[in-house]
């Protein structure tokens, strides 16, 4: 069986240990990450400190793009966003990575306190009842300050997270 994360897409390009995990993992991205990749990507806006790493995520995000507008993938994506809440089917990232993308809903349960993206991570994670992966340490306090009943992991966690899973499911 495969780990479940929610994550935002961006994190494939940043991350690329996502791609190659140990075992087998499957991200449920909400579509809004998806339309974030494009903003990203045309922005003047850095998003990594140093000028290579910058040049070198910008790169990856063009190439993820260019992946989900492939002939297949893209009509596994468009097929999910006619019904709120509906899953494309898996896109394969490598041997042992998929991403699944979720029309997922801003349905401002969370208020001012999370951004529209932070919130339909949330409401993701609980109605998939999966922990999101994030590398942004204000939202991770902002979860816990909040009482927020999902579970979250930083992605420096990430063999950690993919562990404790295999540690629940043993017998």
């Amino acid at each position: 069986m495969s780990r479940q994360f929610v994550t935002e897409a961006v994190m494939m390009a940043i991350y690329g240990q996502l791609l190659v995990p140990s075992s087998p993992v499957e991200y449920i991205v909400p579509y809004t990450t998806i339309i974030e990749l494009y903003e990203l990507r045309d922005s003047d806006e850095p998003l990594m400190n140093r000028p290579d790493d910058d040049k070198h995520v910008k790169l990856k995000i063009r190439e993820l793009i260019d992946y989900f507008e492939e002939p297949l993938n893209s009509k596994k994506i468009n097929r999910c966003l006619s019904i709120p809440w509906a899953k494309s089917s898996a896109i394969l990232l490598g041997g042992q990575a998929q991403i699944t993308i979720i029309n997922s809903l801003d349905t401002e349960t969370y208020g001012e306190v999370f951004d529209p993206i932070e919130t339909e991570l949330l409401l993701s994670s609980q109605r998939e009842k999966v922990p999101i992966l994030t590398d942004q340490f204000e939202l991770i306090q902002r979860i816990i300050e909040g009482g927020i009943p999902v579970q979250v992991y930083d992605i420096d966690d990430f063999d950690f997270a993919m562990e404790e899973e295999s540690f629940r499911s043993s017998p």
